[in-house]
């Protein structure tokens, strides 16, 4: 494909990197400060899957929006490859999908691609096989001639993602990228992602689907109020290592009860029981067929 002739940022530095960033917007007529996002330093290493969680208007989108450059930071400072986020240069590799995108609904879908494709600098020749390829990834190959108008919910996020996608940018930055997508199109998103962080890239993400996020997500930070409540990988936060699981086919009471005897002669104790259960999202696509792509 077409590539901006810029070069590439030095792939040592990482990918995103926040220093003591704080926001503050005024209130009112009084003077008083909101502070929407409150000394946060956080550090993406390329190639990972970062989740930022959080409540509504704990200040992730503000978040987005100064490492964007979209907002000047009150103070603190954003990198994205080394490169100040404040700079023109440093948006270059950067695909972003904002949570609810406004689009020009008088385009179709491959125009719209198209349009951001140009913004971006892509030209002839790959360009329109850069569009197809794109379009193609998120599902929408069948609905790219309609207006952008006619969409779903569903179908302009997964449009969306193929804009951000079209300039194969480095790193991927997504606000709610499954918000109103349906359970099938939700699981072809996942493994959309999936694959580009096999290829080398780096996404960030905010969801409030929190099975989501555990998935696929190497690392996460939990924001509340703009302040960071808690930050690291998946397995470090959500795993017990003081304790295992062993699944085990059905027990009768007298071989639980010798189980549970010779636990206590070891000096161990037998937690709970409980039946496995399947998660409802897997039994949906089940008996979907597991479909790989999102209908339109």
């Amino acid at each position: 494909m077409s590539r901006i002739t810029e070069a590439a940022p030095a792939g040592s530095a990482p990918a995103v990197e926040i220093r003591g960033l704080v926001k503050e917007f005024a209130v009112g007529l009084r003077g008083l400060k909101l502070r929407a996002v409150d000394q946060l330093s956080l550090t993406i290493a390329p190639g990972q899957i970062y989740g930022l969680l959080g409540p509504n208007g704990s200040g992730k989108s503000t978040t987005i929006k100064l490492l964007l450059g979209l907002l000047p930071p009150t103070a603190g400072e954003c990198r994205i490859f080394g490169v100040p986020s404040q700079q023109v240069t440093a948006r270059r590799h950067v695909g972003y999908l904002p949570e609810s995108p406004d689009f020009y609904r008088h385009l179709s879908g491959r125009e719209l691609v198209r349009y951001y494709a140009r913004l971006c600098g892509l030209r002839a020749p790959a360009l329109e096989a850069r569009i197809e390829t794109v379009i193609a990834s998120v599902g929408l190959s069948a609905a790219a001639d309609r207006r952008v108008g006619t969409y779903s919910k569903g179908m302009l996020q997964r449009i969306g993602l193929a804009q951000a996608l079209v300039h194969d940018p480095r790193l991927l930055i997504l606000d709610e990228p499954t918000a109103g997508v349906d359970p099938v199109g939700t699981a072809a998103i996942t493994e959309l992602l999936l694959g580009l962080k096999a290829q080398g890239k780096t996404v960030l993400i905010t969801s409030h689907l929190l099975a989501q996020i555990e998935d696929i997500c190497d690392r996460v930070a939990i924001l509340d109020r703009g302040r960071l409540l808690l930050e690291g990988s998946v397995a470090e936060l959500v795993g017990q290592r003081e304790r295992q699981s062993l699944l085990v086919d059905a027990l009768l009471p007298a071989e639980l009860a010798e189980l549970r005897a010779w636990l206590a002669a070891k000096g161990r104790s037998l937690h709970a029981v409980e039946t496995p259960r399947e998660r409802l999202d897997r039994i949906f696509l089940d008996r979907l067929g597991e479909q790989k792509s999102p209908r339109v």
